[in-house]
C-alpha cells in the first residue's frame, strides 16, 4: 500500500517536471529546429534566383520542410512499432534533409556555370566573326542568342534586356559576371568593358579568350584521365560494404536480421553509413584538382 502511495506521488511529480522542462525549453528547441531546417533557405533562394528570374519562396519553404521533417517522419512510420529505431533513423534522415536542398541546388548552379563556360568557346567565336564584319558587341551578342542554346543564350538575353531597360551595357556585363562567377566569364567582362573605353581589337581579344578556355579544358580532361583510377577505387570501396551485406543476407538471412531489427544493429548501420560518407568525401577531395 505504501509503495502504491509512493507511485501516486512519484509519477505525477515526474510528469510535472517533464512538462516544466518542455515548457521552458520549447522556444529554444523550436528556434533551433527552425534555424536548422530553414536556416539555409536564403542561400537556396539566392542560387535559384541566379539561375532563374521566377522563384516561388513559399514552394521552396514547403519542399525544404518535406525533405527534412517530412522524410524523417516517413522513416519513423516505416520502422513503427520499433520506436527507438524509428527515432534514430528518422533523426538521421531529418538531419541529412536539412543540408540536402542546398547541396542539390548549389550543385545544379555549379553545373550551369560550367555549361556557360563550355559554351563560351562557340559563343565568342560567333562574336569575334561578328566584330570582324563591322557589327558592335551588342549586335554580336544578339546573334549568339539566335544561334546558341541555354544557358549561355539566357545569360546574354539578360544582358541585352537590361540594356534595353536603360542599364548601361558595362553594368549589365558586370551583373552577368556576378551570376556566373567563373574566371573565364570575368575575363570576358573585363576585356569588353576596358576595350570599349580605351579602344582595341575586340575580335583578337575574343580569339585569345577562346584559346585560353580551350587550353584549360584540355588540361582538365587530362587531369580527369589521370585521376579516373582514384575515383573508380573510391566508388568500389564505397560499394563493397553494401554488396557484402546483400550477399550475406542471401546466404544466411537469419544471421543478418538482427542488423535491421535491433537497436545496436541499426546504430552500427548508421555509423557505417557515416564513415562511408566521410571516406567518400575525403577521396573526392584527394582526386579533385582544380585548374
Amino acid at each position: 500500500m505504501s509503495l502504491l502511495y509512493k507511485d501516486y506521488i512519484f509519477i505525477p511529480l515526474i510528469a510535472i517536471a517533464v512538462i516544466l522542462i518542455v515548457y521552458n525549453s520549447a522556444d529554444t528547441v523550436i528556434d533551433y529546429l527552425s534555424k536548422k531546417s530553414l536556416g539555409k533557405k536564403d542561400d537556396v533562394i539566392k542560387y535559384l534566383k541566379l539561375m532563374s528570374d521566377k522563384v516561388d519562396e513559399k514552394r521552396v519553404t514547403l519542399l525544404m520542410l518535406l525533405m527534412s521533417f517530412g522524410m524523417g517522419a516517413a522513416f519513423f512510420v516505416l520502422f513503427f512499432p520499433n520506436i527507438i529505431a524509428g527515432l534514430i533513423i528518422g533523426s538521421i534522415v531529418t538531419m541529412i534533409g536539412w543540408s540536402l536542398p542546398l547541396i542539390i541546388v548549389k550543385g545544379l548552379y555549379e553545373r550551369r556555370c560550367d555549361r556557360v563556360v563550355d559554351q563560351l568557346v562557340d559563343g565568342l567565336t560567333i562574336m569575334s566573326n561578328g566584330i570582324k564584319s563591322q557589327t558592335n558587341v551588342a549586335q554580336s551578342m544578339e546573334r549568339v542568342t539566335e544561334i546558341m542554346a541555354n544557358p549561355l543564350k539566357n545569360e546574354f538575353q539578360k544582358v541585352l534586356s537590361a540594356q534595353q531597360l536603360g542599364q548601361s551595357f558595362e553594368n549589365a556585363l558586370i551583373d552577368m559576371g556576378v551570376r556566373v562567377p567563373r574566371p573565364d566569364v570575368q575575363m570576358l567582362v573585363t576585356a569588353i568593358n576596358i576595350l570599349k573605353e580605351t579602344g582595341g581589337d575586340l575580335s583578337q581579344t575574343f580569339d585569345s579568350i577562346v584559346f585560353t578556355i580551350r587550353e584549360r579544358q584540355k588540361l582538365e580532361k587530362k587531369i580527369q584521365a589521370l585521376t579516373a583510377m582514384g575515383r573508380f577505387q573510391g566508388l568500389i570501396v564505397t560499394l563493397i560494404p553494401f554488396v557484402l551485406a546483400i550477399v550475406f543476407f542471401i546466404i544466411d538471412p537469419k544471421m543478418m536480421m538482427p542488423m535491421f531489427t535491433t537497436t545496436l544493429g541499426l546504430f552500427m548501420i548508421a555509423f557505417m553509413i557515416g564513415l562511408q560518407v566521410i571516406g567518400g568525401f575525403l577521396i573526392r577531395k584527394i582526386v579533385t584538382i582544380k585548374v
